[in-house]
């Protein structure tokens, strides 16, 4: 797929996909400033259909965590999305500063940081229609030292677990002064700055592509999504697992992701709700950074249906 190409075939229109009622239903309570169809309607579309369809180990409304539910994640989706919507016009570190703090406003805990991370360069990009490679380039050429103090000011704010210690560009450290040479730094253990070290690249052939081909192949809203989410994770270790529980663990979750992926149609729904179980007993196995990417994915395909 060309990166400089919207990332959707010949022929794929707003007619392809219907979004489910109750996404559109949470999406009228916008303000007038986030318009349907655009960057923040989008973003808080993607937001909240990624939360809503149940996938294994993450919240949905028939599963929560102790610290976050889907009432919290729908109401953080809300609350970024006029800071989505002003993205082109705001450096890069604003609206990621800003999105974080009008989360954490409206939850208990970290609900988006990584959500927030991926999708503010793709809302930022100036053109109007789907983001793409040379987009997301643009606009990461123009960071400078204060968006990365005010994007390590988000990461303080969201506080998210299981991060470490880095020997280089800390998040316990000051700000760097190139927060894209401190995302290429991580990018082998973190799949969200892979994607700024590689301007989104892995995004658009990867989960964008999946559900894209997906919808064109009739697959209902609900369905495409979910079957997104397990190639994704199926192709690439959850980074937050392998954060958490280590490489074996994360490893084991893409094989057994693959395994539900080649399931006969018929028999898919009992193979994931066993892989859904696993995921939470005996303890919480979360891939976080994956519903991150696919609620990116999904902004992507929504901005190439506007």
């Amino acid at each position: 797929m060309n990166g400089d190409s919207p990332p959707h075939p010949i022929g794929f229109s707003p007619t392809c996909w219907t979004l489910p009622p109750e996404v559109l239903s949470c999406l009228g309570r916008l303000a007038d400033d986030c318009p349907p169809r655009g960057r923040g309607w989008c973003v808080a579309a993607a937001c909240i259909l990624e939360a809503t369809v149940p996938k294994p180990g993450n919240v949905h409304p028939g599963a929560s965590f102790d610290d976050l539910c889907h009432d919290e994640l729908v109401a953080a989706a809300l609350a970024i999305a006029p800071v989505m919507e002003r993205a082109p016009r705001v450096r890069l570190g604003t609206t990621i500063e800003a999105a974080v703090s009008a989360s954490r406003a409206v939850t208990r805990s970290n609900a988006n940081l990584g959500i927030v991370l991926a999708i503010a360069p793709l809302a930022a990009v100036r053109e109007d229609g789907p983001p793409t490679v040379a987009g997301v380039t643009d606009v990461l050429a123009r960071l400078d030292r204060d968006d990365a103090a005010a994007t390590w000011r988000a990461i303080a704010t969201a506080a998210p677990g299981g991060l470490g210690r880095a020997a280089r560009f800390d998040l316990h450290d000051p700000a760097p002064d190139d927060l894209l040479a401190a995302m290429r730094e991580a990018a082998a253990h973190d799949a969200v700055a892979r994607l700024w070290a590689e301007a989104h690249a892995p995004l658009f052939a990867g989960p964008v592509r999946d559900l894209v081909m997906a919808v064109a192949a009739g697959m209902a809203c609900e369905d495409a999504v979910l079957h997104a989410f397990l190639a994704q994770l199926a192709r690439t270790p959850d980074s937050l697992i392998a954060r958490r529980h280590g490489a074996d663990v994360a490893a084991t979750v893409s094989t057994r992701a693959a395994a539900v992926l080649g399931t006969p149609r018929v028999d898919r729904p009992a193979a994931v709700a066993a892989f859904d179980h696993d995921l939470r007993v005996p303890r919480r196995i979360n891939p976080g950074t994956t519903a991150d990417l696919i609620a990116a994915s999904i902004y992507t395909v929504l901005r190439a249906t506007s």
